[in-house]
């Protein structure tokens, strides 16, 4: 049950016998069962299921580290979102039936689907062959993230509540459709706190192809305090304006140290101000980003044989060149103490030319999209491996709906699908080798260990050490959360 809604009965329940206790025969009757509630009360309150654990964050510094609610299996995240909604037919999950039924229509299936008519059912553009040492199948689409099956738990059994793409995002990020909530990068960093004082503790890196569907919504604070929004960053387009124009470094150094020795004196002024103190915070992690990001952003250090694991030197493909040095950047913030680091791959809605929504042409489209994410994704999680990263860092690979196994009417492509679709991690607390939850003999629809993406993002919380119930946030009276009042850690994904 709901902490929220045990306070609340437990409370009624107090109040009611307090009322009826307006007589000595009363309070001697009703004594025992008051006092048996108070410790009740205080028994649910030590196990934390009353309380949420609110961090306690000084204004003046909101990216101090802070404690987990219970021992952590990562250190940090990296989330790869590929926008548009990867069909997962054409990806992790497997489906011979599809391939025998090729070109029939869907006995009892849809007529309409979220585009228009539904056409006959379509087996997979790509072939499926066994990886690994769990021979599990994966698609052709994706030969280098296909060596690495056996260090992946994928989950095959995800269902979204919303099948457009904005609100999909919306949900995915913030655990709610609607606009105007917190995104998972926020909440945790609002709840941890950063290991480095001179980046943000929340990073976006966007795709070289332009922003995802939702914008900042992904990456926004929601109603938390603003310190705790994502940073955007990127390897193509970096932090803009970090030193004046016509400003030398030393200058600006000067001017700085006028504005710190101000602002102490206005903070000596006026004690307790903390918005005045928490935009100080901010300005002055801006100050110390001016010389930590130039370092952070120079690909010219990295040895030729690491550009080549990512294909950073793909002369040929610039945009798979461009999104493998955004994520050879994830790994270095990862290095430099970066909580969370959001890693996007496709941009806006375009008929699936700069994303996943293969709608018209998916195999035209996909062969070019993974292109650019394919191997530029398995070398960073080989490199976080090799340096020892892989262990305390969490790699999560998601989109925000599936594809239906049917072809769109009068089209070669996939309509949206939020009732069943794969996810995966890797990396710190996960078990390797793993395939959890099953779709239909179709892929259709999620019918074996059924998890809304709620579930998703309380086991990201859960290895970050979070518990997902008791990190609330009070925003118009109601004690919000990423997993609303949803979600169950995935533990048979753990290690």
């Amino acid at each position: 049950m709901h902490s929220l809604v045990l306070r609340a009965l437990v409370t009624d329940f107090i109040v009611a016998k307090v009322q009826v206790m307006l007589h000595r025969r009363d309070f001697l009757a009703h004594a025992g069962s008051a006092l048996g509630s108070i410790a009740l009360l205080d028994l649910l309150n030590q196990k934390g299921l009353l309380a949420s654990q609110q961090p306690v964050i000084d204004p003046a510094k909101p990216y101090a580290p802070r404690s987990t609610h219970h021992p952590a299996k990562a250190k940090n995240v990296i989330v790869v979102f590929c926008a548009g909604a990867v069909s997962q037919l054409e990806t992790w999950d497997y489906k011979p039936e599809l391939i025998r039924m090729d070109g029939l229509p869907l006995e009892g299936g849809p007529a309409v689907t979220f585009q228009g008519p539904a056409g006959n059912l379509a087996r997979p553009q790509y072939e499926f062959r066994p990886h690994g040492e769990t021979g599990k199948m994966i698609s052709d689409l994706v030969p280098h993230l296909a060596q690495l099956t056996d260090d992946i738990a994928f989950i095959h059994s995800l269902t979204s509540s919303s099948n457009t793409h904005g609100p999909a995002e919306n949900f995915l990020s913030t655990g709610f459709v609607l606009d105007g909530f917190p995104s998972i990068g926020a909440w945790v960093s609002y709840a941890l706190g950063s290991e480095n004082q001179n980046l943000p503790a929340f990073i976006s890196i966007l795709d070289p192809r332009g922003v995802p569907q939702n914008g900042s919504n992904n990456w926004g604070p929601g109603f938390l305090p603003a310190a705790f929004q994502g940073t955007v960053l990127g390897a193509k387009d970096p932090v803009k304006n970090l030193l004046p124009p016509g400003v030398s470094p030393g200058s600006d150094l000067a001017v700085r140290a006028a504005l710190q020795r101000m602002n102490q004196r206005h903070a000596q002024q006026h004690p307790g101000d903390d918005q005045f103190l928490a935009r100080i915070a901010s300005y002055e992690l801006a100050a110390r980003m001016q010389l930590s990001v130039p370092d952070v952003i120079d690909f010219t250090k990295e040895p030729e044989h690491i550009l080549r694991l990512y294909g950073a030197d793909d002369t040929t493909n610039p945009l798979k060149a461009a999104f493998a040095k955004n994520c050879i950047l994830a790994r270095k913030l990862i290095e430099e103490g970066v909580r969370f680091v959001q890693l996007f791959n496709g941009a806006y809605a375009s008929g699936g030319e700069l994303n996943w929504d293969g709608h018209g042409q998916i195999k035209q489209q996909y062969d070019r999209h993974a292109m650019i994410m394919d191997q530029p994704v398995a070398g960073l999680i080989r490199d976080l491996k090799q340096r020892g990263l892989l262990e305390e860092t969490l790699v999560v690979w998601c989109t925000e709906f599936g594809r239906m196994p049917m072809f769109q009417k009068g089209a070669f492509g996939r309509d949206h699908n939020p009732d069943g679709f794969t996810c995966w991690m890797t990396g710190a607390g996960v078990k390797p080798g793993v395939s959890h939850g099953r779709t239909d003999d179709l892929g259709k629809k999620a019918v074996e260990d059924v998890h809304p993406l709620y579930d998703l993002n309380a086991t990201i919380l859960h290895l970050l050490g979070l518990n997902h119930e008791q990190l609330t946030y009070e925003h118009n009276g109601i004690q919000r959360r990423l997993t609303n009042v949803e979600g169950h850690v995935i533990r048979e994904i753990l290690a």
